[in-house]
């Protein structure tokens, strides 16, 4: 596929989602990379669209991301619900690991941002030997407040990546990487939430059965406890679609 138009969207409570099936999805990306042409990329879900009903900076972040891929099962529902079906869903863990098998084939720099110091190190460790022709040019954990971003800024552009992972607070990940987005240059930066704690093994993936009946969110609900305050927000977003189903894809 050579997309060079707009990328086909569907807007759920204003927020364009790409309706780019995963191979699609990697072919832009992979564009974007040889233009150098910055791209955040957000890997959404109905937590997310909640957030940014609720806080019009949030929405504003994502409002004007490059490209919003539907990583949570609840958004590929409503946008079929609404009569506006994606293609598939197209989860941030996969996406990532979908750009460093093309990454390899032109040796793309790759920087890593987030998490523990000793998760970090460790993702570093394990990308590299899995892709072993992507060059890892640089990583640090996400353990720095304000005051520290342009330094963090100035270190990541002189790295020169090509792909920035960033894998930071729900609530902080993207609004950082829309506020540096021009500072970086970077090709494609995307937020990955806890990716770095699979790969490096601190978590587990759920099982391919919870997988396959789109139920990832539940198995970490079972791991994880407290996730249930924030968990929330799927039961109230699929409620809130099914009420304003005729005016989901309608807001712009």
């Amino acid at each position: 596929m050579n997309q060079t138009g707009p990328i086909p969207t569907v807007s759920i409570y204003g927020i364009p989602f790409s309706k780019l099936t995963m191979k699609e999805t990697v072919e832009v990306l992979r564009q974007a990379v040889l233009a150098k042409q910055p791209h955040q990329v957000i890997t959404a879900n109905p937590i997310m669209v909640m957030a940014a009903l609720e806080n019009p900076a949030m929405m504003k972040v994502m409002q004007s991301a490059e490209m919003i891929v539907p990583d949570g099962t609840g958004v590929v529902w409503a946008a079929n619900y609404c009569g506006e079906p994606v293609a598939e869903r197209v989860p941030g863990f996969e996406l990532l690991h979908e750009l460093l098998r093309v990454g390899e084939n032109y040796r793309w720099g790759v920087y890593l941002l987030g998490s523990t110091p000793e998760v970090i190190q460790e993702t570093a460790v394990r990308l590299q030997e899995q892709y072993p022709a992507i060059r890892i040019v640089g990583y640090r954990d996400g353990y720095f407040g304000p005051a520290e971003d342009e330094q963090v800024v100035a270190s990541i552009r002189e790295a020169a990546p090509d792909l920035l992972f960033v894998a930071r607070g729900a609530d902080t990940q993207e609004p950082w990487i829309h506020k540096y987005k021009d500072s970086l240059q970077v090709p494609v930066t995307m937020g990955v939430g806890g990716s770095f704690d699979v790969i490096s093994g601190k978590t587990k993936r759920a099982p391919k059965l919870f997988q396959k009946l789109r139920l990832e969110w539940f198995y970490r609900l079972l791991r994880e406890p407290s996730r249930a305050g924030r968990m929330l927000a799927l039961p109230k977003f699929a409620v809130k679609v099914m009420r304003d189903k005729e005016n989901v894809t309608k807001v712009r």
